[in-house]
């Protein structure tokens, strides 16, 4: 249960408004209890035919009642749903503040169909927390207060009787369906979202399956998810029918239990037959509000899953935390690291190893190397995606550790060979780089990363993740992104890896000329005109190999003049 208070907690600041609605409920159902209580008087004081002035009691109690029940259940409607979106409104933002600081180096471990899952449908079924949780619980509680204080004013036994029903219905019929019922709003909840994530797994994988025959194995497992989570559904439907019944079934019983303990009260004229009818009736309106107590068991179910699905993601301890008190970032922003070492949780093997370079504000330098020499590791360090495992990296002369996450990644532009782009026209994600820019300063941006034509395309949809787009035009895209935000180092990690070598040097040489006296460091696989970085940083298996310039390198004769020699004889193999 240390789930549900948790999530109490968080929806605490507006309890003032749960009890107001709370009290709405409770008004509106006793006005619906007034109402059968003052027609059942009504229509027995009729059937004695009296004179029509001892009927306008009833009359007008009706006519109250019955206008009451409208206008308080119009305004208990309107307090329940404006607190469950208020409610809703805040759990999102909550969640979405203590999820970035866990991106990305703790979520990786979690599929990104299951975190949509948490983000989306997990959070919204929260919101029956209270409408159909908290909420139902107190209504019953005061309707059936109200209930034995009326009736013991005209019977103690008929009120200790309905007493008795009540609790059966408030507590044996909820623990009866919940315990016929467990594990089943919780199952309803993982099929559910094991059906979204192998959905949205075939929606983008689709060309895959298709190309390696996968279509059908996938469509087997989609069924089997569904016809699991139906086979769930069809089980919790049948517990709502029988906990209806019963409920229906414990409300004749109450009412046969309080007429056998009044009815010998009205043969001694002790009560009037008028009463008799009056209890009756209250009788049977109290367990309204019991209805929904079962149902509230299973939403709580539903909800303590939801809530271990999202706390598991939040109780992650964030890799990279806010200092503090963040040094601010200003002047030269030199980059020096000092037995900079990495290891990625659950390996052994390092990524970075012990490694040393020191790169000035405004130079140009290229980090070269095998697959997983850990050149996008360093990336990752540099931004603050992790921070370093032993050893200094130093931004401005300072440990990077002093400096915001956020600030420093205002500072610095990184294009990945991962591309991003978002559902939204291409002006609209060049606008995440500089949210003020104009259209004049986007088509200025674009030119200078290649996309001529695309200056007049600002209104263009780029579809679902850039798929309007050649994979060409994404990492220019991206290029002209980074250019547009204008920070003082500029990191491009295999950013031109889907262009042909031409094109790739041409972007290449716009990047350096509307980047002066910027810091530019290039991670490539490509060693084409290697002549134009003023340092080279050759990694291998995590360490650092070998540095100079090209020349330089080429000289020695080691790790950088074999990679160098090998592309370009295969280049001229081909050739």
């Amino acid at each position: 249960m240390s789930i549900f208070f948790r999530l109490i907690r968080i929806v605490r600041p507006w309890a003032g408004w749960m009890l107001l609605a709370a009290f709405l409920s409770f008004a509106a159902t006793g006005s619906g209890i007034g109402l059968l209580m003052t027609a059942a008087y009504l229509i027995a004081k009729a059937a004695l035919q009296p004179p029509l002035a001892a009927l306008q009691i009833g009359i007008v109690g009706v006519r109250f009642f019955g206008l009451a029940r409208g206008v308080l259940r119009y305004l208990e409607r309107l307090a329940s749903h404006d607190t469950t979106f208020r409610i809703l409104t805040s759990l999102r933002l909550w969640f979405y503040d203590a999820l970035e600081p866990l991106a990305p180096a703790r979520l990786m471990q979690f599929r990104s169909a299951d975190l949509l899952q948490r983000i989306v449908d997990d959070i919204q079924s929260l919101e029956n927390l209270y409408t159909r949780v908290l909420a139902p619980p107190v209504t019953a509680l005061l309707t059936a207060l109200l209930l034995w204080f009326l009736l013991g004013f005209w019977s103690p036994l008929a009120a200790v009787i309905l007493l008795s029903f009540h609790l059966l219905a408030g507590i044996g019929v909820p623990l009866l369906t919940a315990r016929l019922s467990r594990g089943t709003a919780s199952g309803i909840l993982r099929w559910k979202a094991e059906e979204q994530m192998l959905a949205l797994d075939f929606a983008q994988g689709l060309a895959e399956l298709q190309m390696y025959g996968g279509i059908e194995r996938h469509r087997k497992r989609l069924e089997h998810a569904e016809s699991e989570k139906l086979a769930l559904e069809r089980k919790s439907a049948l517990v709502d029918g029988m906990q209806e019944t019963l409920i229906g079934l414990i409300m004749n019983a109450a009412v046969l239990g309080v007429l056998s303990a009044v009815l010998p009260e009205v043969s001694t004229g002790t009560l009037s037959g008028i009463a008799l009818s009056i209890a009756t009736l209250a009788v049977m309106a109290s367990f309204e509000p019991f209805l929904p107590l079962p149902g509230s068991v299973r939403h709580l179910e539903a909800d303590i899953h939801a809530g271990k699905r999202i706390f598991e993601i939040l109780d992650a301890t964030p890799e990279v935390t806010e200092p503090s008190s963040p040094r601010p970032i200003q002047g030269e922003l030199p980059i020096e690291a000092t037995a900079l070492s990495f290891t990625y949780p659950g390996t052994l093997r390092p990524a970075l190893d012990a490694v040393s370079f020191m790169i000035l504000q405004g130079a140009r330098v290229a980090i070269v190397g095998p697959s997983g020499s850990g050149k996008s590791t360093l990336t990752s360090l540099l931004v603050r995606f992790w921070n370093p495992g032993s050893g200094t990296l130093r931004i401005g002369r300072h440990p990077i550790e002093e400096y915001s996450p956020e600030a420093l990644r205002r500072h610095i532009a990184l294009v990945s060979q991962r591309t991003y782009v978002f559902a939204e026209t291409i002006r609209e994600n060049l606008l995440l780089a500089r949210p003020g820019a104009t259209d004049h300063e986007l088509g200025k941006a674009l030119r200078a990363a290649g996309l001529n034509h695309f200056p007049t395309r600002l209104g263009e949809f780029a579809g679902q993740h850039g798929m309007q787009l050649s994979g060409g035009e994404r990492q220019r895209l991206a290029i002209a992104r980074a250019i547009l935000q204008d920070a003082p180092v500029v990191i491009l990690d295999e950013a031109t890896a889907s262009l042909d070598a031409p094109t790739e040097q041409e972007v290449l040489r716009r990047i350096e000329e509307a980047s002066e006296g910027k810091t530019i460091i290039t991670i490539t696989h490509r060693l084409q005109e290697m002549e134009r970085f003023g340092s080279i940083l050759v990694l291998k298996d995590g360490r650092l190999a070998e540095t100079g310039t090209h020349t330089e390198l080429m000289r020695k004769q080691g790790v950088y003049h074999a990679m160098w020699n090998s592309q370009h004889q295969s280049i001229d193999g081909q050739q």
